[in-house]
């Protein structure tokens, strides 16, 4: 039992299923029972479904268990820990036999996300035991000088994964080109769409992965002074940064000639975000970081020209970071053997929505929507119809089914009328109504505004409005035709990213699904049976038994009709409060 290590994912979504509980379970009855197994943490390993996680190492290999409440913790250490008997029907992953969902992991190769579920994200020790550091101890070692640094990131293909791509070499190359005394490096974590869970669990299960790649590009461009912009909503990761710094500054690895290079001084700072979704955008971000409104600033100049405090400065996001090290230590060929031609490497994707295994995955780029979805998604939710997945976030756009087979690649992707974003994929199945979607989006978006630009102020709300008449039944004839006008406008003039990219779940529901907002203005029916002032509520006359029920339960007697006898529903008085479809026990009340 000496050589057996059970290992507990307390990253935020484990936490909030309860793997603190199960940890500290684990930890009571060890102590309890006198136990001689090793107990540690690590982080999120991308199976949120799943959670609570526990892995458990021994003689005989390594087992992940799912949904690990604390009668299962009794099941586990009874059986696998005490007498060596692994329990298959909660195993979700092994390295000796299948497990339920082994099909999740298949597709994936984990590079940002390689010691994301795996090591203690608090232990320098564990990073460094994999490979941590050893990217920039080469640089050293080798006296790889900050131009040949700089080709290596451009020959991988890196492009920035925030949601722009642009290359990420050619970024730290025009940082470098300025001459300046003072130069910065910012790690943007603050990202406001589903992809920020993926920036997120990179930096609570593997926060020196960043450090590292900051440091590198701070040689790379010249730089001595970087700052982590997180949204303070994230307080693990913030912690676990403030620990990452902490223990980094300790081995040396910031400060002064840090690793042995005269001359290279670099020291990291946090700022606290308050979470504004506008700056994503990076002068909005840099403005936050100054002390000012996260508002946008027009460019020329970039901020690799005049950034931070109108020195030159290079942003990248989290995930892109997080590649940095594995590329200089591994090699620019190894990097760019996956992806595309134009699209190379991994990327990170946060499923969420009507899809039955979400969490966070790592894919080589060029892979399939459909394969992304049906293999490590596990399809959709009761075997209901795919209809569309929402890609890049709040700003991203709607791919129908039959575009499914779109390879998730830059250039593919924007051509559908989607963006790449930072990774937030949002599936809906058959009961969704697209037109509503596009209304979600918008509203958080018009939300988001920062308010600097008049078009994406007052524009994205007279869009809004407009989608909130569609979807309460008083849409007109030409709606359609405006929305897309405004939307035109909005992104022709807006100053920032997030006013040009803000119309695209409209324009591209638009595109895609015309017949629903159609049907929507025109017959004031949601074809999604969703929208609920479209809604109409009927009595099946075959399936009602006259048990009064509805009619007793109706607020505002909208339904007529005697005992054992069939009922019948005023549609004039009806208010459509659904109470009588959800209080009928014989389904005798029927949508449309």
């Amino acid at each position: 039992m000496n050589n057996t290590t059970v290992i507990v994912g307390l990253g935020s979504c484990g936490l909030a299923a309860g793997a603190g509980k199960t940890f500290e379970e684990f930890k009571r009855i060890k102590e309890a029972d006198k136990l001689d197994f090793k107990i540690k943490k690590t982080s999120c390993i991308g199976m949120c479904y799943r959670e609570p996680l526990v892995e458990v190492v021994d003689d005989t290999g390594a087992y992940i268990y799912g949904s690990v409440d604390l009668k299962r913790v009794d099941e586990i250490i009874e059986k696998h820990i005490k007498n060596y008997s692994p329990i298959p029907e909660y195993i979700v992953s092994s390295s000796k036999q299948d497990g339920l969902d082994e099909e999740f992991f298949k597709e994936q190769v984990k590079i940002a996300l390689r010691n994301c579920g795996h090591i203690d994200p608090e232990s320098i020790e564990e990073y460094e035991s994999n490979n941590g550091y050893d990217a920039i101890k080469k640089i050293s070692s080798e006296s790889i000088n900050p131009d040949q640094v700089i080709k290596t990131v451009m020959d991988s293909g890196i492009r920035g994964r925030g949601g722009g791509g642009f290359p990420t070499g050619m970024k730290w190359k025009f940082a470098k080109g300025y001459e300046s005394d003072k130069k910065y490096v910012i790690c943007n974590a603050d990202e406001g769409d589903p992809g920020a869970f993926m920036d997120r669990s990179i930096i609570e299960g593997d926060p020196h992965s960043i450090l590292e790649g900051m440091i590198i590009c701070g040689y790379a461009i010249g730089a001595s002074e970087g700052y982590i912009y997180c949204r303070a909503e994230y307080p693990l990761a913030i912690k676990r940064l403030n620990i990452a710094i902490d223990q980094a500054k300790e081995k040396g690895y910031l400060g002064k000639n840090i690793f042995g290079i005269n001359g290279f001084d670099f020291q990291i700072h946090i700022k606290d975000g308050a979470g504004a979704f506008v700056c994503g955008e990076e002068t909005a971000l840099i403005a936050s970081i100054e002390g000012q409104r996260g508002m946008p600033r027009r460019r020329p100049p970039f901020p690799a020209e005049k950034g931070l405090w109108k020195n030159p400065t290079n942003i990248n996001n989290v995930e892109t970071f997080a590649n940095i090290p594995w590329i200089i230590f591994n090699g620019s060929d190894k990097y760019a053997q996956y992806g595309t031609e134009k699209s190379k490497g991994t990327k990170v994707f946060a499923l969420a929505g009507k899809i039955n295994h979400g969490g966070l995955v790592e894919v080589p780029m060029g892979i399939t929507i459909k394969d992304i979805i049906y293999k490590l998604g596990g399809g959709i939710v009761d075997n209901k119809k795919f209809k569309a997945v929402q890609l890049g976030g709040p700003s991203g756009g709607c791919i129908p089914e039959y575009l499914a087979h779109t390879k998730v690649d830059y250039e593919s992707v924007n051509a559908t009328g989607a963006i790449m974003g930072s990774g937030g994929m949002v599936v809906m199945d058959e009961s969704t109504c697209v037109v509503d979607i596009a209304k979600f989006f918008l509203d958080f978006t018009q939300k988001e505004s920062c308010g600097k630009c008049t078009f994406c102020r007052i524009g994205t709300k007279r869009m809004l409005e407009i989608l909130t008449r569609i979807t309460e039944g008083e849409g007109e004839e030409g709606d359609i035709e405006l929305l897309e006008d405004l939307a035109a406008t909005i992104k022709d003039a807006s100053l920032c990213g997030l006013g040009q990219t803000a119309p695209n779940p409209v324009l591209t529901t638009i595109k895609y699904f015309k017949d629903e907002y159609e049907a929507h203005i025109r017959d004031k029916k949601c074809p999604a049976i969703s929208c609920k002032k479209l809604l109409t509520y009927e009595v099946i006359p075959e399936k009602c038994t006259g048990c009064m029920v509805c009619a007793k339960g109706c607020p505002v007697d909208a339904i007529e009709g005697e005992k054992k006898k069939v009922h019948f529903i005023h549609q004039d008085i009806c208010t459509k409060c659904g109470l009588c479809f959800t209080k009928c026990n014989f389904d005798a009340i029927k949508l449309s």
